[in-house]
């Protein structure tokens, strides 16, 4: 029994998410006990100590606000990403909170990784997965290599039923946007380029339906052109 899967524009750990992360408390399966939830700072793992530090705190103060027993890992690099201790506090959460930074390093880590097993045995029991930015982007088929010429592409997990998923979607400044007409121009049928906005989030399970949550929108484009969903609405995925 997969758990509920949240891709999140921006906004992790802040307040102004608070509703969105009582909502995936209370469908976690922790079967009437306080969740487990544990906090992955991973795509900062290249920033320093400082940077990822602030967000292992960060996520502990969040979630021991809504009422939850949190725990921040460590897990920065492939090292401490094949940690049996990080593997099994991960096997036993409820909650897989990934934070953002960049959604390539936090790819290469996780790929292969018993950290990243212990996350997919974690969700194939019912346990949650919630990604912020980088961490909502590895779970697309795609993820989009803006460095590269060509508008290139990196492999990511596909565990989302998307191609791609930008998050900060309302933010992207106007300069990127030939880069996503050209992602667009790559799909196939049936495929899809998911956008997230800021303070947003798309909530679902696999082989189930998908709503948006939080304040603002969440695109959707295909070969058949774009639509835009608000808050409480349903976004068609296959």
């Amino acid at each position: 029994m997969n758990g509920l899967i949240a891709l999140l524009g921006s906004g992790e750990y802040l307040s102004v998410m608070d509703e969105v992360d009582k909502f995936l408390l209370a469908n976690c399966n922790a079967d009437g006990r306080v969740p487990r939830v544990v906090c992955l700072p991973t795509a900062s793992g290249r920033e320093g100590e400082r940077s990822w530090g602030r967000w292992m705190r960060m996520g502990e103060e969040h979630f021991t606000r809504l009422g939850a027993d949190v725990k921040s890992l460590p897990v920065i690099d492939r090292v401490s990403a094949d940690d049996d201790t990080h593997a099994s506090a991960i096997e036993s959460a409820d909650l897989i909170y990934f934070s953002g930074g960049d959604p390539n390093y936090l790819y290469q880590t996780m790929n292969g990784s018993r950290a990243w097993d212990a996350a997919q045995k974690a969700f194939g029991r019912g346990a949650s997965y919630a990604g912020c930015s980088a961490g909502a982007m590895i779970l697309a088929k795609s993820m989009p290599d803006f460095r590269r010429a060509g508008f290139g592409t990196r492999e990511a997990f596909g565990l989302a039923p998307a191609t791609f998923i930008l998050p900060h979607f309302d933010s992207i400044p106007a300069i990127w946007r030939p880069f996503i007409t050209a992602l667009t121009k790559r799909l196939k049928k049936g495929e899809s380029l998911l956008g997230i906005d800021e303070e947003t989030a798309l909530i679902g399970k696999l082989g189930g339906e998908w709503r948006v949550h939080g304040h603002k929108t969440v695109s959707r484009y295909t070969r058949e052109g774009k639509q835009v969903f608000r808050v409480g609405e349903e976004v068609g995925l296959t």
